[in-house]
């Protein structure tokens, strides 16, 4: 396939994005990024994804495809000819979608919540919270792993991508704070699937460094405060 019939819209920095990248990579689909700057949103943005005028949107001969979970199984479900995404037991695949859900939901609102929290009592509160999730992450690895190296079994799959895509962002959110998230002695199972997921061809590319998520956080908190970075 051309890969002028394969575009994606979006941002390195972001976490959705990276989705829709890691599908594409693990279907070996040659692809045209197309960096949005987002100050101000392209018109090919607003015409994709006029509904909620966010990235990531997915072109595909002509036709947009948006939300991050909606891309990466539509990505499974035209390129059958790749290792496949989703699991094949309908029970599996509710289960990924389930803790997919939760991931959205529940962990990245928290986990974003953190840089701007006031005070410190709030942010411990939001530590804490991050950690119950964290550890909930771990036990659903044991039972979705079922002793493989990924949640999706002997590769990456569905929720393998939903969960992975925050680790650059939970690893700039431990620098920053100077906190360890992702501990050997609570979380060992979740620590040697990090270090696997990060390491795959598939998202080597396209995992910021932390050092430069943490450089766009301070630009991006300084802008919503109106003040220089630091």
């Amino acid at each position: 396939m051309a890969k002028s019939e394969v575009k994606l819209l979006g941002a390195w920095p972001s976490p959705f994005v990276m989705r829709a990248r890691i599908a594409l990579n693990i279907k070996a689909v040659e692809y045209e990024f197309l960096q949005e700057t987002l100050e101000p949103k392209s018109q090919l943005l607003l015409q994709s994804n006029p509904v909620y005028k966010k990235i990531p949107v997915l072109i595909h001969a002509d036709k947009p495809i948006c939300e991050s979970l909606v891309i990466v199984q539509y990505i499974d479900d035209v390129w059958t000819s790749g290792p496949s995404i989703l699991p094949s037991d309908p029970y599996d695949r509710a289960i990924h979608r389930f803790w997919a859900a939760y991931l959205d939901d529940k962990f990245y609102p928290t986990l974003r919540s953190i840089r701007a929290a006031q005070g410190e009592e709030a942010r411990k509160a939001l530590l804490e919270q991050l950690a119950e999730g964290i550890a909930l992450l771990e036990e659903a690895f044991g039972k979705c792993s079922q002793g493989k190296a990924f949640f999706g079994g002997d590769g990456i799959g569905f929720l393998d991508i939903a969960f992975g895509c925050f680790l650059g962002l939970l690893r700039a959110t431990e620098k920053m704070g100077g906190v360890k998230l992702l501990d050997e002695a609570k979380t060992p199972g979740l620590v040697k699937w990090a270090d696997r997921f990060c390491a795959d061809g598939a998202v080597k590319g396209v995992m910021p460094e932390t050092e430069k998520l943490i450089e766009f956080a301070k630009v991006f908190m300084a802008k919503m405060r109106g003040a220089p970075a630091k």
